[in-house]
């Protein structure tokens, strides 16, 4: 008999390892994105450098909104092209029915056999119907038909897409060539200037700045408060000041730190279009060599009217002058008043806050 007494041996404790932990996935501004020195995320223009792939060349919807954004020399380029291919393709269909499908003039006249039933396709689709070639037989008239139906169609769509392109608001505004890095007030600040390219105004005009430079942890995104976020009325000029406080993310850069950490300032205004009274937005960055350090924007008005009208010179928006950091603070910000180019009529804001 067992022996009761004796334990069976306990199966051995396998020790667990502990899973590799997973690397975070990238949220949409981390390690994948903007990594180091790679092409800007934003051009000057406002155009977006990255690109979303994988979508289905077959897709109306994407083609359609290609057509409404492309620009206007691509736009009319693939127009000439489109209508060429479809008269190309209703010619070989009218070729098919037959030497005697078409009638009239002969095709040593028109350059051949395919160039007069191209000619003759262009006609039906535009219907101008001169009368010299016509359709003969149930086979070219069933193709008369069908491109009859094909050109009502294509005509509308293209009428549709001119007016969306020509109906659709958007804003053009110009922003000065390089940003500064100089004195304000009593402290350093990193300003920009824009104006309206455009004879319409704009309206509650709201900016955004975020500041995108490399770290030890990777890409890092901080909205930089500005001195003023919004603008009810923007009728001539605004100089964009971002105030380097000790709270700034900016606090006690150099160029050469700019460079080194691959940074970009990435710009959003929106507004409404006080004609179309719609949103409207417009993008653009600066990157490092598009910043100077130690100057300030020139004076853009010009003298006041004798009825009092004032008037900017936008042909000098990105006139710079010297503006060591170093100045007396008190003096510059005199001159920075007399200068005017801050938007509207009131002077600046007295400083809030520790400076």
């Amino acid at each position: 008999m067992p022996d009761s007494n004796v334990r069976e041996p306990e199966p051995a404790v396998r020790e667990s390892t502990p899973a590799p932990l997973e690397e975070p996935r990238d949220l949409g501004f981390g390690s994948v994105v903007g990594g180091a020195h790679e092409r800007r995320l934003l051009d000057r223009d406002g155009s977006f450098t990255s690109k979303r792939l994988g979508f289905s060349p077959l897709s109306y919807l994407n083609g359609y909104h290609a057509l409404l954004t492309v620009t206007w020399p691509r736009f009319l380029g693939l127009v000439v092209a489109g209508y060429l291919t479809l008269n190309a393709l209703f010619a070989w269909a009218y070729l098919l029915c037959g030497v005697g499908a078409l009638g009239g003039q002969t095709e040593r006249s028109m350059g051949g056999h395919w160039m007069r039933a191209f000619f003759f396709s262009v006609e039906t689709f535009a219907t101008i119907g001169y009368g010299h070639v016509f359709p003969l037989g149930s086979a070219a008239n069933w193709v008369v038909s069908i491109e009859s139906i094909a050109s009502l169609l294509a005509v509308a769509l293209m009428t549709g897409i001119v007016f969306a392109r020509f109906s659709r608001p958007t804003a053009a505004l110009l922003f000065s060539d390089v940003a500064v890095v100089g004195p304000y007030q009593h402290v350093t600040g990193f300003m920009f200037r824009i104006t309206n390219a455009r004879s319409n105004q704009l309206m509650e005009l709201e900016a955004k700045v975020l500041f995108s430079r490399l770290d030890a942890r990777g890409r890092r995104y901080d909205q930089l408060k500005l001195e003023r976020t919004r603008v009810v009325f923007f009728p001539l000029s605004w100089t964009i000041v971002h105030p380097i406080t000790e709270d700034s993310p900016l606090w006690g850069c150099t160029h050469d730190d700019l460079v080194d950490q691959d940074a970009e300032f990435l710009i959003l205004l929106s507004g409404i279009d006080e004609t179309f009274a719609q949103a409207v937005h417009a993008r653009s960055s600066y990157k490092p060599q598009e910043i100077v350090f130690g100057a300030r924007f020139a004076n853009i008005y010009n003298p006041v009217d004798a009825d009092g009208t004032i008037s900017i010179d936008v042909s000098r928006l990105s006139e710079i002058e010297d503006a060591p950091i170093g100045e007396d603070a008190a003096s510059y910000t005199q001159t920075f008043r007399h200068t005017g180019h801050f938007t509207g009529f009131a002077p600046p804001r007295p400083p809030s806050g520790k400076r």
